[in-house]
């Protein structure tokens, strides 16, 4: 015979009941069922709070009465569903109960509280409705019955409202149940009666833990639970993406991750069906061909180490600590005893190897009323200083990393400790079962979900993750948008799951927690955003969402942003960019940068400031991380320039070639950026810094191609009306050149541990001459590479190649799952 147990959703409604009483009869059929049914869904939680309501004094009359709708609705369409069914003795049933119920809630109202004992009987009323419901639908099937009242079959003891069963003396009750599939055995679950003959209830999936009482009792060769998931997943599928399911758990596994949080099954379930090697399914009502978990002593095959993460939320955390501890034998049996005594149940326990203190960690609900106890109990010593205050931490969680073959497979703690220093989780106590089966930690509730998703990440899946803000949408940060739109086919079958989670610019902040469409409008979405950008807003929209690998993405050029590095990366974000106001401002912040990056474990990278998409950055630090020393650089760094100078050569006057340049986006917003020389000294003083040049930006001999004090006051459109006063005064030193047989070019030089930029006439055997048409080209004479020089030559402006360089240094945030620094 099989035990089958139906809850939750599953009895919501009178087509779900149909369901449950199809898919109970077809076992029935083949094998003979038990089945043990919780009430309908919402009912004891409308219970529960008729109690609260009637204590308070408070009208209960309305929730009454939508509970008597929800229970007479239910049989008054089972009615229309089925000929034969008996819906007057059940409606006299759900009358009988209600009106005793009203009964209790008055009395409840006049005492103004609920008794333990009143209020087990009131909860258990959904439990015998259904039951009776059920009953009714077999006998119209023709099917014969019976009910079993736990009261009389199942023995518990312990608090009126989360006792516990005593399945030994509990078996001998069911001596006159048929169990040969002759009957169709029908139980409310959540219920049972102490040695006193009252009615208690079996707390929290008190009806998961009947079934198991009932499939222990009667010998059944299975129980199983159905719910509404496929069974048991790996960590819960709603707080983790990608949470796989498990097709076996053994006991001790099960028992494991169901004692530290996990949702499917209670440890109290597990007790008996381990205790008598009864298999247990896990299975879905609304998915009945799924083939769920299979709970019993085979190990599965196809996950072999670990099997899962558990969170158990809403954990206080007591330190006892003190000189009194100390080889004081019997202190720690006194602060266990205390809890014991107070029916406080301890989830995790860890001692100091100096016997200085004790920690364990119990509900939050219990927490007032322990500190209570054990300040009480302790009296003496705390008067005497023989123990420090007890602290109390709450607000905590315990995650746990689960699986029999933990034991057999090296470096999993180092892994688990890893992935939470990865999530920037701290870890307040650590605790592993001598078993090896599992290893827990206690972290902050608010960090929890972030550290299962980034554990779970680790241990079970090849994807990695990253979660995009980008500040800043003019041309460079609209084509990166596009592009990783474009992109997205490619990145997935890469197991790169990149989303854009912000997009801001300066007045505006767009986010959205499910990934913004990049096909869709979403400059319209940003334009009628409500709120504006800020590190702290960002921060706490990482930390709601849970997200694993943020990354914010400054395409802006903004000198206010790229003075946020520190505090973005301090706030656990990657922070890449094409910006140089960072790398170029005071050498104490260009260190505070590094500093931090390394501090924090997050990556700060910059490829796109010198080259735009050119490997330059990498290539240098490669360099000079091997030992290299630069003894000479030149080169053409700015792609702006390079097409400038390339038109003038072509006979475009500056004026010509500058809006050219700037209508094919490979100028600055404003070409002056570019003109005055500026952004040329920027890049030569990164570089000079990556070569570890401690150099200020005012220390860079700047020549630029605009005159001193040229239209500095005006607006950019202002400036570019002016710029034809210049053409012909660069037009003669052009022409000048040409005479040489040389051409203008604007170029960088670092010598001697100096920089410089400056307009030279070049020949046309200089290899520079040949530079043009927004290239950039660098030669690099150093210790490896004299005499001849490493030479880096390619396409260096414009939205795309700039833009190309940022996805690809957001990609390179995927190593990550690198060891903590």
């Amino acid at each position: 015979m099989k035990v089958l147990k139906f809850g939750g959703s599953s009895l919501a409604d009178a087509p779900r009941y149909m369901r449950v009483m199809e898919i109970s009869t077809a076992t029935h059929q083949t094998d003979g069922a038990a089945v043990v049914l919780s009430a309908p869904k919402g009912v004891t939680n409308a219970l529960s709070l008729l109690c609260e309501q009637a204590a308070a004094g408070e009208d209960f009359q309305p929730l009454f009465d939508k509970l008597n709708d929800t229970v007479t609705g239910i049989a008054n369409d089972l009615n229309e569903e089925l000929d034969g069914f008996e819906h007057a003795s059940v409606v006299a049933f759900i009358n009988s109960h209600l009106s005793v119920l009203k009964q209790h809630l008055e009395g409840i109202k006049l005492l103004g509280v609920a008794p333990d004992n009143v209020a087990a009987g009131i909860l258990s009323i959904g439990e015998y409705i259904s039951v009776t419901l059920f009953s009714a639908m077999l006998t119209a099937k023709g099917i014969v019955n019976r009910v079993i009242d736990p009261v009389n079959y199942v023995l518990a003891e312990g608090d009126y409202l989360d006792s516990i069963a005593d399945v030994s003396l509990s078996k001998a009750r069911f001596s006159d149940v048929p169990t040969d599939g002759s009957e169709f055995l029908v139980m409310p679950g959540f219920v049972a009666a102490n040695e006193a003959g009252e009615k208690v209830t079996l707390g929290r999936n008190g009806s998961d833990y009947s079934a198991a009482i009932l499939a222990a009792c009667i010998d059944a060769n299975c129980c199983e639970i159905w719910t509404d998931v496929d069974g048991v997943y790996n960590a819960d599928p709603n707080q983790v993406e990608g949470a796989v399911l498990l097709d076996k758990l053994t006991y001790q596994e099960a028992m494991e991750l169901s004692y530290f949080g996990a949702k499917v099954l209670h440890p109290k379930t597990i007790g008996p069906i381990a205790q008598h090697h009864i298999p247990c399914l896990i299975r879905n009502t609304l998915n009945p061909a799924a083939p769920g978990t299979l709970i019993s002593n085979e190990k599965s095959e196809v996950w072999t180490s670990v099997k899962g993460i558990s969170q158990l939320d809403n954990v206080t955390m007591f330190n006892v600590a003190g000189p009194g501890l100390k080889g004081m034998v019997g202190m720690a049996s006194r602060v266990f005893e205390v809890m014991s005594n107070a029916n406080i149940s301890i989830s995790l326990i860890t001692q100091s190897s100096s016997e200085y203190s004790i920690s364990f960690c119990i509900q939050s609900k219990d927490a007032s009323r322990a500190l209570t106890l054990l300040e009480d109990a302790f009296a003496l010593e705390l008067q005497n200083q023989l123990l420090d205050p007890i602290e109390v931490r709450h607000d905590l969680a315990i995650v746990t990393l689960v699986g029999d073959g933990m034991r057999q497979t090296k470096g999993l703690a180092a892994r688990f400790f890893n992935s939470l220093a990865q999530a920037r989780v701290n870890n307040v106590a650590i605790a592993q079962g001598s078993s090896e089966r599992s290893i827990s930690t206690v972290i902050e509730s608010k960090r929890a979900k972030k550290a299962v998703k980034v554990i779970h990440q680790n241990f079970f899946s090849d994807r990695h993750t990253i979660d995009v803000f980008l500040v800043g949408c003019g041309n460079v940060g609209t084509e990166l948008l596009g592009q990783i739109e474009k992109q997205q086919p490619a990145l997935l079958k890469r197991n790169v799951q990149l989303r854009v989670y912000g997009i801001a610019n300066s007045r505006k902040l767009l986010l959205n927690s499910q990934g913004i469409d990049l096909s869709g409008d979403w400059k319209s979405a940003l334009e009628s955003a409500s709120e504006g950008l800020s590190v702290e807003r960002l921060h706490q929209f990482a930390n709601d969402n849970s997200l694993v690998n943020p990354v914010i993405v400054d395409c802006t050029s903004h000198e206010a942003i790229a003075q946020q590095y520190v505090d973005m990366m301090e706030s656990g974000f990657h922070v890449v960019t094409p910006n140089k106001k960072a790398n170029t401002s005071e050498m104490s912040y260009y260190r505070k940068l590094r500093k931090t990056a390394l501090s924090t474990n997050r990556q700060y990278l910059y490829e796109t400031t010198v080259g735009a998409g050119l490997p330059v950055i990498d290539n240098l630090q490669k360099l000079f991380s091997a030992g290299d020393v630069l003894h000479r650089f030149e080169g053409i760094l700015s792609g702006s320039l390079s097409y400038v100078f390339g038109k003038l050569e072509e006979g475009m006057s500056l004026s010509q070639a500058t809006q050219t340049a700037k209508d094919n986006g490979f100028t600055e917003p404003d070409p002056r950026d570019d003109l005055s020389g500026m952004d040329v000294a920027r890049k030569l003083l990164i570089m000079a810094r990556e070569a570890d040049l401690a150099l200020e930006l005012s220390d860079i001999e700047i020549e630029s191609v605009l005159p001193e004090g040229f239209a500095e006051d005006c607006s950019t459109d202002e400036f570019m009306k002016q710029l034809p006063e210049l053409d012909a005064s660069f037009g003669e030193k052009v022409e000048s050149a040409k005479a040489e047989g040389k051409v203008l070019r604007y170029i960088g030089s670092i010598e001697d541990g100096k920089c410089k930029v400056s307009i030279q006439a070049v020949p046309a055997s200089n290899p520079l001459s040949q530079v043009k048409d927004g290239e950039n080209a660098l030669a690099i004479n150093s210790d490896y590479y004299s005499p001849i020089p490493y030479v880096i030559r390619g396409y260096g402006a414009g939205g795309t190649v700039t833009a190309a360089g940022v996805f690809a240094d957001i990609l390179r945030t995927m190593p990550w799952k690198q060891m903590a620094h």
